[in-house]
């Protein structure tokens, strides 16, 4: 975004969602300190996505396109708001917003996969940073199996809302793979916004397209 000077293509919705998610999973920074890699980690991962937010809406602001990233994304604070307070480990401030965070978390692309289905258009680069995204949350399944049989460790959550985030990239990593990204980028260009057309990618979840 910063050597293109651009962020064309990219959901500014899902670039605040992912802050909210590092803003309310590392609140512990003030309550807790368990390793200096551990804190500066944290606050990267909070710096990072507040001054993606900032590229986006007012450093390359005149680049960004507002008309297709119309996802409406109280429909997913709400209700993984109301989940956080239902399904917890500790009914506490801290642990709510934490909870909160996992589960955000796992559907904060959408927004994302959402502009990419309406405009019919997918640069290689948007390609390779929703690739990115699914490396990401596919690392956490390694780590997740390691820590169980490790450590013994299972955290039925924080497991459940990663499955549902993968899920969300499935047919995406397959096409991907197979493919690449320039295939993606060729295929939404060949459909279009046209969701009726056969060629449609079918890793856009059916309820998103239909917003």
């Amino acid at each position: 975004m910063w050597k293109t000077r651009s962020c064309a293509g990219i959901s500014g919705k899902s670039q605040v969602l992912f802050a909210l998610v590092f803003l309310t999973r590392y609140l512990d920074l003030f309550t807790t300190f368990i390793s200096p890699y551990n804190t500066i980690m944290k606050m990267f991962f909070i710096a990072s996505s507040l001054f993606t937010v900032y590229l986006m809406f007012v450093k390359f602001k005149a680049t960004y396109d507002a008309n297709h990233d119309t996802f409406r994304i109280e429909f997913l604070v709400v209700p993984v708001g109301g989940l956080a307070f239902l399904v917890n480990h500790e009914f506490s401030p801290l642990e709510i917003l934490w909870t909160f965070s996992i589960y955000l978390e796992s559907v904060a692309i959408l927004p994302q996969l959402f502009m990419v289905s309406k405009t019919g258009e997918a640069e290689t680069i948007t390609s390779h940073y929703l690739f990115a995204l699914g490396s990401y949350r596919a690392l956490y399944i390694l780590n997740w199996v390691y820590r169980y049989y490790f450590e013994g460790f299972f955290d039925l959550i924080a497991v459940v809302a990663g499955c549902v985030q993968t899920i969300l990239y499935c047919d995406f990593f397959y096409l991907y793979i197979t493919k690449g990204p320039h295939f993606i980028a060729k295929l939404f260009k060949l459909t279009g916004p046209n969701l009726q057309q056969q060629e449609s990618l079918t890793w856009i979840p059916r309820f998103v397209q239909i917003c």
